[in-house]
C-alpha cells in the first residue's frame, strides 16, 4: 500500500498531464485490494458519487476528511439560504432608495440576473474540473504557470477567505441591526446603543457557533426547511403588501420606472448607486463551492448548484421586490427610518399597523437566521481549506476535523472570534465597520475575477475538459461579462450612498480590503514564503 502512495504523491508533484499516469497508482491499488477493475473517469462518469469519491478528492491531492451527506437539492438550497433574498435585497434597501427608488429596484434585478449569471456560470466550470472545498485559491494554483502561481494562490486565498469572513460579518450584524429597527415599529423613537446591537450581534454568533458545530447531520435539512419557509414567505410578503397598501398603490408606469435623482447628489449615476442591493444578494454565490467535499458527485452537483441558484432566486425575486415597487412609501421618508433600516419602516407604513409590520418582520428575520447558519458553514469550510494547506498561523489547529463532530471545530471557533473582534469596531465607529460590508462583496469578486481571467487567458483549456462546462462560444461571452461585471462592481462598492460625504458617511471599504492585505503580506514575509507551498498540484478531473 505504501508504494502505490508514494508513487501516487510523486506523480501529483512532477504534475503529470496524463491522467492515466496520475491515476494508475489508484487503479492498481483497488485492484490488489478488491480483486476487480473500476473505472474512475471515463466517457460517462458515475451519478450516485458512491465509492469513487475518495478516488476523485484524492485525484485533486486531499484526503477525505469530511461526511458527505449533502445532495443537488441540499447544496442548492444552501445557496439560496445564504442568498437569503428578502433580507439580501431588503437589507441594504435604503441604497435603492437613493438610487432612484422603483427603477432602480426593478429594471436593477434584471439586470443583475445577466451579469450574475455570467459570474455563475464561470465559475460553476472552474468549480467541476476542480471540485474541492479550497474553492478560487485552489483554481488558482491550477489554472497559472509558473513559480508565480504559489504567490499568486496565496493572495486570492486571503481575498477570498476576506471576503467570506467579511461577508458573514455582514449578515450577523445585518440581523442585529433588523432586529433592533424591528423594535421600533413598536417604539418609534428607539435606538439602540452601539453596546446593545454588540450584544445582539454576539447573540446571534453563538447562537449559530452551537448549530453549526452540534447539528451538522441535520444542517441539510436545515436547507431544505429554510428553502420552504423563504418560498412561503415571500408569497406571503407579496399578498400582504399588494392586499393592504394602506399607503395607496403607484401606477403600472410608477411602479416600474419611477427614478428620482434628487436624494443621492450622484446625477446620472444614480441608477447604478441603486443597483447595490441586488448585487449584494448574488455576492456569495460562488461561497457553496466550499461544500463540495461533502456533496456526493460533486463535478456535477457543485457546478449545477451554482448555476441554478441565480435563476431560481431571481424567479422568487420578482414576487419580492414587484410588491414593494407598487406600495413603496415616499422616498424621502424612507431615508428617515430608524436605524438605517428601509424595510421595517416600509412593512409598517404599508400594512398600516405595527402588528402587521411585525408579523411580516418576523419572517425576514428567521430567514436571516437561516442565512447566518448556512453562510457560518460555508466560511468555516473555506478557513479549514486554507489552513489544510499551511497558509494560515496555527494552520494545524484550524485544519482538524473532529472526529465525533463530523466538522471543522476550531475553524469555526476561528471564524466566530474574528467576527467578535471585528465587531467592537462599531463601539468606536460606525461608519469604519459599515465598510466591512463593501469589503466582503468586493474580496469575493475580486477571489472569483482572478481564476475565471487565467481561464480566459489559458484559452479555456482546462474547463474544455470539465464535465459540466458551457458552449465554446458561449463560455467565452460569459467569462468577458462576467470580468467586466466584477471589475465595476468593486468600483461600485468603492463609493458612497450619497453626496457630499464628510468622515461619518465615506466608504471606507477600500481602505480597510488593503488593510487586511497587508497583514497577509505581512505574514508572508515573515512565514508563509518559506513554508506555503501551494495546494497541491492536480490537473484536476478529466471528462
Amino acid at each position: 500500500m505504501n508504494a502505490y502512495l508514494i508513487t501516487f504523491r510523486d506523480n501529483l508533484s512532477l504534475g503529470y498531464n496524463s491522467r492515466s499516469a496520475l491515476l494508475r497508482p489508484i487503479r492498481e491499488f483497488i485492484m490488489a485490494t478488491e480483486g476487480g477493475e473500476k473505472t474512475l473517469y471515463n466517457d460517462q462518469p458515475p451519478t450516485d458519487g458512491g465509492d469513487d469519491e475518495p478516488e476523485i478528492l484524492a485525484a485533486l491531492g486531499y484526503k477525505q476528511e469530511l461526511k458527505r451527506n449533502r445532495s443537488l437539492f441540499t447544496l442548492l438550497f444552501q445557496s439560496l439560504a445564504i442568498a437569503a433574498l428578502p433580507y439580501g435585497e431588503g437589507g441594504p434597501l435604503l441604497s435603492a432608495i437613493y438610487g432612484g427608488g422603483q427603477l432602480s429596484i426593478f429594471v436593477g434585478w434584471i439586470i443583475i440576473l445577466f451579469l450574475a449569471s455570467s459570474v455563475a456560470v464561470s465559475l460553476a466550470e472552474i468549480a467541476s474540473r476542480y471540485p474541492t472545498s479550497a474553492g478560487p485559491y485552489y483554481w488558482s494554483y491550477q489554472l497559472a504557470d509558473g513559480p508565480s502561481r504559489t504567490l499568486l494562490s496565496f493572495i486570492n486565498g486571503w481575498v477570498w477567505l476576506i471576503g467570506n469572513w467579511t461577508i458573514t460579518l455582514s449578515v450577523n450584524f445585518g440581523l442585529a441591526s433588523l432586529i433592533t429597527a424591528t423594535a421600533a415599529i413598536y417604539h418609534p423613537h428607539f435606538e439602540a446603543e452601539p453596546w446593545q446591537l454588540l450584544l445582539i450581534f454576539y447573540a446571534i454568533l453563538l447562537a449559530s457557533f452551537i448549530i453549526c458545530t452540534l447539528g451538522n447531520r441535520f444542517l441539510p435539512m436545515v436547507d431544505i426547511v429554510c428553502a420552504g419557509w423563504t418560498a412561503i414567505s415571500i408569497f406571503v410578503i407579496c399578498i400582504a403588501l399588494s392586499v393592504k397598501a394602506a399607503s395607496g398603490r403607484h401606477s403600472a408606469s410608477d411602479t416600474l420606472g419611477h427614478y428620482d435623482t434628487s436624494l443621492s447628489g450622484w446625477g446620472g449615476f444614480t441608477f447604478f448607486i441603486g443597483l447595490l442591493p441586488a448585487a449584494y444578494t448574488f455576492s456569495a454565490i460562488g461561497m457553496i463551492s466550499a461544500m463540495a467535499e461533502e456533496v456526493h458527485d460533486p463535478t456535477i452537483k457543485v457546478p449545477q448548484a451554482i448555476a441554478l441558484s441565480v435563476p431560481v432566486l431571481w424567479f422568487f425575486g420578482l414576487f419580492f421586490v414587484i410588491p414593494i415597487c407598487a406600495t413603496l412609501p415616499p422616498l424621502l421618508d424612507i431615508t428617515d427610518a430608524p436605524g438605517a433600516q428601509a424595510l421595517p419602516y416600509i412593512f409598517h407604513t404599508v400594512m398600516g399597523t405595527p402588528g402587521g409590520g411585525l408579523g411580516l418582520m418576523f419572517l425576514v428575520l428567521a430567514i436571516t437566521m437561516f442565512c447566518s447558519i448556512s453562510i457560518t458553514v460555508a466560511a468555516s469550510r473555506t478557513t479549514w481549506a486554507f489552513a489544510r494547506d499551511d497558509a494560515l498561523p496555527l494552520s494545524r489547529v484550524w485544519s482538524k476535523v473532529s472526529p465525533g463532530l463530523g466538522v471543522p471545530v476550531w475553524a469555526l471557533v476561528l471564524v466566530t472570534v474574528v467576527q467578535m473582534l471585528l465587531g467592537l469596531i462599531n463601539l468606536g465607529s460606525t461608519s469604519a465597520f459599515t465598510a466591512f460590508v463593501s469589503v466582503g462583496v468586493q474580496a469575493l469578486q475580486v477571489s472569483y475575477g482572478i481564476p475565471i481571467a487565467l481561464s480566459l487567458f489559458h484559452k479555456r483549456t482546462q474547463v474544455s475538459q470539465a464535465r459540466w462546462k458551457l458552449p465554446w462560444l458561449a463560455g467565452i461571452v460569459a467569462n468577458v461579462v462576467a470580468l467586466c461585471w466584477i471589475g465595476f462592481e468593486v468600483v461600485l462598492f468603492s463609493m458612497p450612498t450619497a453626496l457630499p460625504v464628510d468622515k461619518t458617511t465615506m466608504n471606507y471599504a477600500s481602505v480597510v480590503l488593503m488593510g487586511f492585505m497587508a497583514i497577509a503580506a505581512a505574514w508572508y514575509v515573515v512565514y508563509a514564503r518559506k513554508a506555503y507551498r501551494g495546494p497541491p498540484a492536480s490537473d484536476g478531473l478529466y471528462f
